[in-house]
């Protein structure tokens, strides 16, 4: 469900890219490594469907030594300025990172230190298809207990998605800490 919905949005957003580079001639500006949006952006809007994705993700597929680092970075995150799925300059939720950090896309030059595009250059940072991104949303509805398409169609028409969205730099991170850690307990006597 989750990764069909992150299908959706990556699909989308390698046409736009392939779109915006035909019509200005812009290539993408966003690199392996490059991580100013990651730095600069205090709001990341996170679903609850997405942190299901990863919290799976940290407590089951990370390892060792990024595994250790991750739990301060989790525990201390509120002091920190960058996100704390950041180590070494490089995502390390990047295969389930949210929508909002796939969709965020900057053309042309790279960004300056501590600049935040949207607002700097905002022609060159990539507007994310509505219909696409809709559609990645229908696809997360029996997650939050809509079957009926009639009712998710209606669901997305009104927005009400977006009234369960968190901001990924203000929450608290104990709890995936402490699964972290039951997930290590559980692995070593085994």
């Amino acid at each position: 469900m989750l990764l069909d919905s992150y299908a959706i949005i990556d699909t989308a957003i390698e046409s736009a890219i392939g779109l915006q580079y035909k019509s200005k001639k812009k290539g993408l500006a966003c690199q392996n490594g490059c991580c100013h949006c990651c730095k600069t952006h205090k709001d990341i809007p996170v679903y609850p469907h997405e942190l299901v994705g990863i919290y799976y993700y940290v407590t089951e597929k990370i390892k060792m030594p990024v595994r250790e680092t991750l739990k301060w970075q989790l525990q201390f995150s509120k002091k920190s300025e960058a996100c704390p799925f950041l180590i070494s300059s490089s995502c390390v939720i990047h295969i389930v990172r949210p929508a909002a950090c796939r969709q965020f896309n900057v053309f042309g030059t790279p960004c300056a230190e501590g600049e935040d595009p949207f607002f700097t250059r905002r022609e060159d940072v990539l507007t994310p298809n509505v219909n696409h991104t809709n559609q990645a949303f229908h696809a997360v509805l029996d997650f939050y207990g809509i079957k009926d398409e009639k009712e998710k169609r209606k669901f997305i028409k009104s927005n009400k998605i977006h009234s369960q969205v968190k901001n990924l730099r203000e929450l608290k991170w104990s709890q995936l800490i402490n699964a972290m850690n039951e997930y290590d307990l559980k692995s070593a006597s085994l």
